[in-house]
């Protein structure tokens, strides 16, 4: 089967895990080219992973017709101009979390990939990991019974001190809920199901916030968005989750997320990972005991959710990670901050269904 053809936008900090993983994992697709605005980005690209070449821009990218797919790795408020035009010109396109920066660009992309007749899917594809995909397995095994409720904790002080550039974290389209928030949110979607309704309150807790990292040491950059989120989310189970997203907090003690059970609990590992611990509770045992990870790409395997879509493409299935999921997860984060704005519940409009477990068996690197 002919490998599918993938051309880069944005070579920024995320980009060399992509790179790495494209050039290297999986096999089933290959890099075409990359183009960045900041030139001598693509230049070292192509350089470091041994590149096939650097387009001029993302026009020159989209007009390659040997280019089957647009990996979209803009800052958050740049994806709608990036994935629109990549859908105008035929591409299909998986973009770098969150489909859009509010509600309305996701849905302006979703529609437009849906009228162009392309996939459209996109991150985060954490989800599809050894360590998520291990804890859903034991859900629907029923080791901890029936969810009837979750929690899921994010909290830092924020990403000055260590990105080398982080103001885009304070901008439109930036917060802990559109950065951090879609890992959380697709987790528990896959694990539980689709939210049916949710409440919010968010706050702004600093006005300005001064960068300590380099190349941008010293400069001010002022906060837009809120920075601390809090909410509850009624899943259409019937389950009850509660969710903290917080640019705000130097050091806590929450748990990553927890699902609780008539019959157990899970401790569910980071999913911004691929793997880590897992441990459940049974009542009998009256202990955690760590389970055994039972899913292949426990490791760093961004770009595994762009390889699937590959696959989905040329087998006709549908792509794991594809838009009905990354939409769902945009329009419940968008809501916690509209009920913290309407001070009211907020009902979704979208109910996908859980994306399909990952295959067993297969070699490392291929897709089903």
């Amino acid at each position: 089967m002919k490998k599918m053809r993938i051309g880069v936008v944005g070579c920024g900090a995320i980009s060399g895990i992509y790179f790495k993983n494209l050039t290297t994992v999986f096999t089933e697709v290959e890099i075409a080219g990359v183009c960045d605005l900041i030139d001598q980005r693509a230049e070292d690209a192509v350089a470091t992973y041994n590149l096939p070449r650097k387009y001029k821009d993302m026009h020159e990218m989209f007009a390659d017709s040997s280019v089957d797919i647009i990996l979209n790795l803009t800052r958050p408020y740049e994806h709608l101009e990036v994935s629109m035009a990549a859908i105008a010109a035929g591409k299909h396109v998986y973009t770098e979390k969150p489909l859009g920066a509010t509600l309305e660009e996701g849905i302006k992309i979703r529609d437009a990939a849906k009228a162009k007749g392309v996939y459209l899917a996109g991150a985060p594809d954490t989800f599809l990991g050894a360590g998520i995909q291990t804890c859903r397995k034991l859900i629907d095994d029923g080791y901890i019974g029936k969810p009837v409720a979750a929690t899921a904790h994010f909290a830092c002080r924020g990403h000055e001190s260590w990105h080398p550039d982080p103001a885009f974290y304070y901008q439109f389209g930036g917060g802990p809920i559109m950065d951090m928030g879609p890992y959380y949110i697709t987790a528990l979607v896959n694990l539980i199901g689709p939210v049916k309704t949710v409440s919010g309150m968010a706050t702004k807790s600093y006005p300005t916030r001064r960068i300590t990292s380099e190349p941008h040491y010293g400069a001010i950059v002022d906060v837009e968005v809120a920075t601390h989120v809090s909410g509850q989310m009624h899943f259409e189970n019937g389950a009850v989750g509660t969710i903290i997203q917080s640019f705000d907090i130097h050091s806590h003690n929450l748990p990553r997320i927890e699902v609780y059970g008539t019959e157990g609990t899970l401790v569910v590992p980071d999913p911004n990972t691929f793997g880590g611990p897992i441990l459940l509770y049974r009542p009998e045992s009256k202990e955690y005991k760590e389970m055994p990870l039972t899913f292949g790409y426990e490791e760093n395997s961004r770009g595994l959710g762009l390889a699937d879509m590959a696959k989905a493409i040329q087998t006709g299935r549908k792509a794991r990670a594809d838009v009905d999921v990354i939409y769902h997860a945009l329009e419940v984060m968008t809501s916690f901050t509209k009920s913290a704005e309407t001070k009211q519940h907020v009902d979704m409009l979208t109910s996908p269904e859980r994306p399909a477990p990952m295959a067993y068996g297969l070699l490392p690197g291929i897709l089903d």
